[in-house]
């Protein structure tokens, strides 16, 4: 019954569950019920026709009895054949009459008992549907939000309340985090950032001494990629917080990081194309700018020498915005994209860089494409590469149309066409 409804695109719901074990309880109670008057009519027709019978033919039968073992007329007997005939045909009429009466009758109550069952389980079932409204309100907004629900100090009550202390410890965790990202990130980068400024200064006094300037040379590129590692560690952590989205302009913000970033594509001897429609997503535009800007820094610097390009496009696909990074580069194995999602993964065959010592792009530490997800899940969306045959990426990011009120979007299969 259950794969039958949902083969038709009946609603499984509890609701529907209800109304079926109500309708299905009448039913079977009304089948039962039926079974029994039937049984016992039978034997009450049987004890009434044979008294009727008796008390019609004794008197005419009084007189025309002989003695013991002595037959009565073929006549009597005749006539009483045929009174018999007719009292079972009767019984048995009486009987089927019942039963179809019956049987219609309930299976008309059991649609009606269906339809009551239904009513009656949507009112029982709305506080769960007001639960369920303010949870998603709460997983979409913020956890200030409470359920409060009113009523009598029942077993759905106990889940409300429950679900309200919970939220409550989830909201004093998250703000606590919070808390811990500012601090850590105005900790972690005021001493990285007074390093990089001792080390500028030295190299600027150490004048013609060769061996003092590669050392703060070096120790200013590792600074450099401390400072990204640190940034990144912390954009990380704060992409997986949702705090208050606004309607923001995805084609706007990719084609403002476009504009930054083509002097850099350009030193580094790559093409820039983009091809950007307008589309609004609900989100926050400094997470939705740097899910944009690891994905540009990447296709740049992981592309060809000579003669490559990153092809930037922007497309509202229903009611999802897509957002599409595609570059040359080396060839990436099929194999290896699924862990180019996680933290400190890199690709094993990274030598070949664009414009290599040209491009003033540090070298990261594996957590560009993980805030890409990160950001992209936190926004309801989904993130997926696909590796091109002739070498290079192609990464499709889709958010949720501003709007939609859509919940998270699954990643789509899609062939990249060939430049």
């Amino acid at each position: 019954m259950t794969r039958l409804l949902k083969f038709l695109g009946f609603p499984w719901t509890i609701r529907t569950r209800l109304s079926l074990l109500y309708a299905g309880a009448f039913f079977v109670a009304g089948v039962a019920l039926i079974v029994a008057i039937y049984l016992y009519l039978g034997v009450v027709l049987d004890r009434q026709f044979s008294i009727r019978l008796v008390n019609d033919a004794a008197p005419g039968a009084e007189g025309q009895m002989g003695a013991p073992g002595v037959l009565p007329p073929r006549e009597l007997m005749d006539e009483a054949g045929r009174i018999s005939v007719l009292v079972r045909q009767a019984r048995l009429n009486t009987l089927d009459t019942m039963l179809m009466v019956s049987l219609a009758l309930v299976g008309f109550l059991t649609v009606l008992a269906g339809l009551i069952g239904w009513l009656v389980a949507g009112q029982a079932l709305r506080p769960l549907r007001d639960i369920t409204a303010t949870a998603r309100r709460v997983a979409d907004r913020s956890l200030h939000e409470r359920i409060a629900l009113d009523g009598p100090k029942d077993e759905i009550r106990d889940l409300a309340d429950t679900l309200d202390q919970m939220l409550e410890r989830l909201d004093r965790s998250f703000d606590s985090q919070r808390r811990f990202v500012a601090n850590a990130s105005h900790e972690l980068r005021t001493p990285l950032t007074i390093t990089r400024t001792l080390i500028e200064v030295a190299l600027l006094e150490a004048g013609a001494d060769d061996k003092l300037r590669q050392l703060g040379t070096t120790l200013l590129a590792v600074n450099q990629r401390h400072e990204k590692l640190t940034d990144g560690l912390l954009t990380l952590a704060s992409s997986e917080q949702r705090g208050d989205f606004h309607p923001v302009g995805l084609s706007d913000i990719a084609g403002h990081l476009v504009t930054e970033l083509r002097p850099i594509a350009d030193k580094a001897g790559v093409r820039l194309e983009t091809a950007l429609q307008p589309g609004m997503v609900e989100g926050d535009a400094f997470l939705i700018e740097r899910l944009i800007q690891n994905l540009l820094e990447n296709a740049i610097q992981y592309n060809l020498g000579e003669n490559g390009w990153v092809r930037v496009s922007t497309a509202v696909s229903g009611k999802a915005v897509e957002l599409t990074v595609e570059n040359t580069g080396p060839v990436v194995p099929g194999y290896e994209v699924p862990g180019l999602f996680e933290p400190f993964r890199r690709l094993a065959s990274t030598e070949r860089l664009a414009g290599t010592g040209r491009a003033p792009i540090t070298r990261g530490a594996g957590l560009g494409l993980s805030i890409v997800r990160s950001v992209a899940q936190t926004h309801g969306g989904a993130a997926e590469a696909t590796p091109r045959e002739d070498g290079g990426l192609v990464v499709q990011v889709r958010f949720p149309a501003a709007g939609s009120h859509l919940g998270n979007i699954e990643p789509q299969t899609r062939h990249p066409p060939s430049p």
